[in-house]
């Protein structure tokens, strides 16, 4: 089993963010964006991200929905995350439980994620946070990104 981007880690990163916004409610789109921020908070003006940025970006954020929806089945089944079904569709919260199971974690990366857990719930808040809108940002930022890296003809006749 790879420790990275398993079920369990992906369960605890998401654990972390619901446990800061309970008893808010959160569906896998804001999960999916909270987690991106979460780990790479320096590329919003926030604070130092805790993961470095790659050159596979917009890869990592079409595979975290998927990796964010195996987490939340672990925690699910450990009872530490409710689900519940609105008119919008699904959305998830922490148990009861959830949010002392985070404050028992002890690790200085646990409680790394816990702050940046706790400072993206409160951008997320503001109300001008579209997370919809913001994720399509960060997509065409790295779009932007990758366009300007490809070669021009005037730089291929140049050579």
């Amino acid at each position: 089993m790879n420790p990275l981007n398993s079920p369990l880690e992906v369960g605890m990163r998401t654990l972390m963010l619901l446990a800061a916004a309970f008893p808010q409610p959160l569906d896998v789109a804001q999960l999916v964006y909270l987690d991106h921020l979460m780990l790479h908070s320096s590329d919003v003006d926030g604070p130092p991200s805790l993961h470095p940025t790659l050159p596979a970006g917009p890869g990592e954020l079409a595979m975290k929905r998927s990796l964010i929806e195996q987490g939340l089945i672990v925690l699910l089944r450990a009872e530490l995350a409710d689900v519940e079904a609105t008119a919008e569709g699904l959305v998830y919260r922490a148990s009861e439980e959830g949010p002392g199971f985070v404050d028992i974690l002890a690790a200085p990366y646990a409680g790394a994620l816990k702050e940046r857990a706790s400072w993206v719930i409160a951008v997320q808040a503001m109300p001008d946070q579209d997370v919809r809108a913001q994720t399509q940002a960060i997509t065409r930022r790295w779009a932007d990104d990758f366009t300007s890296r490809l070669p021009t003809p005037e730089s291929e006749s140049a050579s």
